[in-house]
């Protein structure tokens, strides 16, 4: 037996020298990673109508929204759920091919053919602004068309 008992010591403190790095570091991360909205919404959100087979849509940066419900802006636009919302603002059936070749300018020619177009309109919209939307996405063979729904029940 030893004269001297060594003492036991417990587990050192954890070092949190590094920890402001590192929250600085996440913080960049997600403000450099994050998205904003790119458009404004000048009519109101669409009420979308339900469905019971639905499925997401794939490379979303390939995809071109039209909005169609009613303007919020009612002394501008007029009242009634047929308006055409393209980028930020309100517009005719007959901008809607420009709006796609546009969007198409703005992508490379190998990804031209995975483009979709998605309808997003409100459940009250007429059915003829739709169908007018379709007609002018075919003179400019844009045929791949999605209809942005909510889960329903079945």
């Amino acid at each position: 037996m030893s004269k001297f008992k060594k003492k036991k010591k417990g587990m050192p403190a954890v070092n949190t020298a590094s920890l402001p790095d590192i929250v600085f570091m996440l913080l960049f991360f997600f403000m450099v990673t994050t998205t904003m909205r790119e458009t404004d919404l000048r009519i109101e959100a669409p009420k979308l109508p339900s469905a019971t087979e639905i499925k997401k849509l794939e490379h979303k940066s390939l995809v071109c929204t039209i909005y169609v419900g009613k303007s919020k802006d009612v002394s501008k636009h007029g009242s009634g759920f047929n308006r055409i919302q393209l980028n930020d603002k309100i517009a005719s059936a007959d901008q809607v091919p420009a709006f796609i070749i546009n969007a198409r300018s703005k992508v490379s020619e190998a990804e031209v053919p995975f483009m979709t177009t998605s309808i997003k309109a409100d459940k009250e919209s007429s059915v003829g602004t739709i169908t007018d939307i379709r007609l002018k996405l075919r003179d400019v063979n844009a045929l791949k068309v999605s209809y942005s729904t909510q889960k329903g029940a079945e």
